[in-house]
């Protein structure tokens, strides 16, 4: 079977579940929090990916590459998935996330506001965001759906910094979804780490930086990052599929 054929066969469902976070991001609790402390693995982030290294030197290769690795563990481990769902954000962090860039997307989350942040600050927001797109993410993976996936053809990438790969949901009855995955090339290691994702012209991190911006200057970056340890420490749970389309995906992400 080809990597094309199988990718459409068991990776398909990743980026609708993507699409279904960017779209559907909800809004912060305006209420204060009391400090709380990661769990103990996010502390100890794995810095490999389980199955195999997907090859970064190629911004297109790694978007479709991270894609297949993680649904071939996914669908490996559905049952002990179904008993313990938290095991998604291990899948996520083992899989996923090697292949974001963290610390760029938290900045440009934090935006207009870095300068008046500390260094110290920022170093503590930086892995409990995170956490936080672990937790969101592996929530996410429990909606399952049939969409394919198709890529647009590779373009040529030299001398470039950033690049968006281009691929589009197949969606049967309605209108397709196109989605850009925004990767960026690390100057120092020459490899490729994805940072955003855009769905219909809506981008997953100008989503965030406008949910947190106003927070982050009435209460400052300290406090964000407070509510974002609560928001990461929420026990992944599968819900009702009895709903359809926006809503199921919206009380998903509501945890």
């Amino acid at each position: 079977m080809s990597s094309s054929k199988l990718f459409n066969n068991k990776g398909k469902v990743f980026f609708s579940l993507i699409i279904s976070l960017i779209l559907s991001h909800n809004a912060m609790a305006n209420s204060d929090v009391a400090a709380t402390k990661l769990p103990s693995q996010a502390t100890k982030l794995s810095t490999e990916p389980r199955l195999r290294l997907i090859d970064q030197s190629n911004p297109y290769k790694m978007i479709r590459g991270a894609a297949e690795q993680t649904f071939k563990r996914f669908a490996a481990e559905q049952q002990a998935i179904r008993a313990n769902p938290n095991l998604l954000k291990d899948i996520v962090r083992e899989e996923l996330m090697p292949y974001i860039n963290h610390q760029y997307a938290a900045f440009k989350v934090i935006g207009k506001h870095l300068k008046k942040t500390t260094d110290a600050e920022r170093r503590a927001f930086v892995p409990v965001f995170r956490e936080y797109l672990v937790s969101s993410y592996a929530q996410v993976f429990t909606l399952y759906d049939n969409q394919a996936v198709e890529f647009s053809p590779e373009k040529s990438f030299a001398g470039k910094r950033i690049v968006a790969v281009n691929t589009r949901i197949i969606m049967p009855g309605r209108a397709n979804i196109n989605v850009a995955f925004k990767v960026r090339l690390n100057k120092k290691t020459k490899q490729w780490q994805a940072f955003d994702m855009v769905a219909e012209g809506i981008s997953l991190l100008d989503s965030k930086q406008v949910e947190l911006s106003g927070m982050i200057r009435k209460k400052g970056l300290p406090y964000v990052t407070e509510l974002l340890k609560i928001k990461s420490t929420k026990d992944i749970v599968f819900k009702s599929r009895a709903a359809k389309g926006g809503t199921t995906v919206k009380k998903a992400q509501q945890g």
